[in-house]
């Protein structure tokens, strides 16, 4: 029963990051927007908690480097000026 909740988990993360690169690519995500940096975020977080159960370090190391690339992304949205902030 534990393997299916991290197994959900882990492909509910899966699932954000893929939406969120397809939906970039179909041009109906900015790649500046909060939306775009939100959805790897929680993405990658919900691969991290997957990989607490199922470790694998490659796997967990390219999930904190896309957490980090997440933060940064959300750290320039915030600290962008008003007129050019993004609305997507």
């Amino acid at each position: 029963m534990i393997d299916l909740l991290f197994n959900i988990i882990g492909m509910s993360g899966t699932f954000l990051i893929v939406a969120a690169f397809i939906m970039l690519q179909l041009e109906k995500l900015n790649p500046k927007s909060l939306a775009y940096n939100l959805t790897n975020l929680f993405g990658a977080i919900l691969l991290l908690i997957s990989l607490c159960y199922n470790f694998n370090l490659a796997s967990f190391v390219i999930e904190l480097f896309w957490i980090a690339a997440s933060v940064i992304g959300l750290v320039k949205y915030y600290t962008r000026s008003p007129k050019t902030v993004t609305t997507d």
